[in-house]
């Protein structure tokens, strides 16, 4: 069976078509928005170990200079976007639903932009695989498709599993965010040469690009990129959400099921994004690190919608006012897309690596109706991509038994939101699950944080009693000795007294 033919007998049966909205920005070309008065750039802006600061207040630095290092295996290193001062460095509000604050270091720009010298390559697909994911490494490329996951940690699977393939994610399922498809028609070329990079680093030998059907004019500018190379193949998905999900697309265009806790890597599969795709051919040609990204500014909201290229750290509120500000009856700002993106409580974060869009969306765009009790319709059944019973799994977790509902695949959940989408009794399941699985882990990281510290305590506790019995065996060695000294010299007295009468006259 050929390649094609595995395709065409793929049926979906999952998934929903949400009004696509896309055509508020799909022919906004990407322009680039000026630098903010203050910049706001989070350690934490990757999956893994946030950045170690590397930089104090009061110092100038260069734009492009490391202001944190990488702290672990799986981290990212950090850059300044411009030239200037750092003001602080503290806690700051970053983008997350309960408005958290977390540390970030502050740079007021100077305006003059110089930077550090940036060393590029000329033919960075002669690089050896190494080198190209130290450099990408080095740049704090990450996957800027949502997931933020350090994209050299990806690159470095083909050491641990034989990759055969590398898949480029242009699905860009999401409603109203058209970052990508603007990357794809604007810098094909950047988004072919970095997945031909990849797969190097790799050792795939085939790059499958999926690109939704609803993006003909980038289907056909990848493809003309791409015409040259045989071992890439691009491929038109159905527009259909969740297709842009890791697992679904591995599994429509390859055939294979991703096993379930399993990655795409154990069956010779790696996924990127073709933002991230461009990100790393402009990294390594230019040598500059990963210091802005495309941003979809959308919605009904939005005076004027646009796809801006957005340094890094830059406040949702500068954003908001460069497109014009906020029209009347705004009843929502949101980070991503509507489906999986993050709810803000207000335009004070930043932009951060991960952030694909900004959308201020209006009451007609919010999904409408109080929560009321489940009709049994199984509506979330059909729709999951994975499979899952979302009612079971919500009943569960309301019964206060979220560790049961992993046992019927909690943890699979891909938070897509198709069910909530979908349910007629409005009931917010997809934010059942993220609060199960978020105490879930909670839990488990208490636990081993309490093993942890039942360990030390049992090592501290078996250190001192064996210090204790090595003390008394010590100290009874030493009684012994000075016993067998003392016995030693009363003999020897002994003796010599006894030698001594011996030798006087009777």
């Amino acid at each position: 069976m050929g390649f094609k033919d595995l395709l065409s007998n793929i049926r979906l049966s999952w998934g929903v078509h949400p009004e696509g909205h896309k055509d508020l920005t799909s022919e906004c070309g990407i322009s680039d928005m000026p630098m903010s008065e203050r910049l706001v750039l989070p350690l934490a802006q990757h999956i893994g170990a946030p950045g170690r600061v590397a930089v104090a207040p009061g110092e100038r630095v260069l734009r492009g200079q490391v202001l944190a290092t990488a702290s672990g295996v799986v981290s990212a290193p950090l850059h300044a976007p411009a030239s200037g001062r750092i003001l602080d460095i503290g806690d700051y509000p970053v983008p997350h639903p309960s408005g958290l604050t977390a540390p970030a270091i502050v740079l007021e720009p100077d305006g003059r932009d110089d930077s550090v010298e940036f060393t590029g390559c000329a033919d960075p697909l002669a690089l050896p695989p190494e080198d190209i994911a130290r450099r990408v490494a080095a740049a704090g490329v990450v996957g800027l498709g949502g997931a933020t996951f350090p994209a050299a940690v990806k690159l470095g699977l083909g050491k641990r599993n034989p990759i055969h393939t590398l898949l480029l994610n242009g699905g860009e399922c999401e409603p109203y965010l058209t970052c990508d498809d603007r990357i794809m028609r604007e810098r094909a070329p950047q988004v072919v040469e970095g997945a031909r990079l990849m797969a190097r680093a790799l050792g795939a030998s085939q790059i499958v690009i999926g690109i939704e059907n609803n993006k003909p004019t980038a289907i056909a500018a990848i493809q003309l990129a791409s015409v040259a190379f045989p071992e890439v193949t691009v491929r038109a998905l159905p527009a259909r959400y969740p297709m842009g999900s890791e697992k679904q697309l591995v599994e429509f265009l390859t055939g294979v099921e991703v096993p379930a806790g399993g990655l795409s890597a154990e069956i010779g599969v790696v996924v990127h994004n073709v933002g991230t795709a461009a990100a790393i051919s402009q990294a390594l040609r230019s040598g500059e690190p990963l210091t802005e990204r495309v941003v979809t500014v959308s919605g009904s909201g939005i005076a004027r919608p646009a796809n801006l290229r957005i340094a890094i750290g830059t406040p949702v509120s500068d954003v908001i006012a460069y497109c014009g500000g906020l029209k009347p009856g705004v009843a929502r700002l949101v980070m991503g897309g509507p489906m999986m993106g993050m709810i803000l409580p207000g335009d004070t974060v930043p932009i951060v690596k991960g952030s694909s869009g900004i959308l201020a969306l209006t009451a007609d765009e919010i999904p409408a109706g109080d929560p009321s009790a489940c009709i049994r319709c199984a509506s979330c059944v059909d729709v999951c991509p994975i499979g899952l019973m979302p009612m079971e799994m919500a009943a569960r977790i309301r019964a206060g038994k979220a560790d049961t509902a992993v046992d019927i695949g909690l943890k699979d959940c891909i938070g897509c939101g198709t069910c909530a989408y979908t349910c007629p009794a409005h009931i917010p399941l997809s934010h059942y699950f993220s609060y199960a699985k978020g105490s879930l882990a909670a839990g488990e990281r208490s636990r081993l944080k309490n093993e942890a510290v039942k360990k030390l305590t049992t090592a501290r506790t078996e250190r001192l009693e064996r210090e204790a019995q090595e003390k008394a065996e010590a100290a009874a060695r030493r009684k012994a000795e000075r016993e067998a000294a003392k016995k030693k010299a009363a003999e020897q007295a002994a003796r010599e007294a006894a030698a001594g009468s011996e030798g006087v006259p009777a």
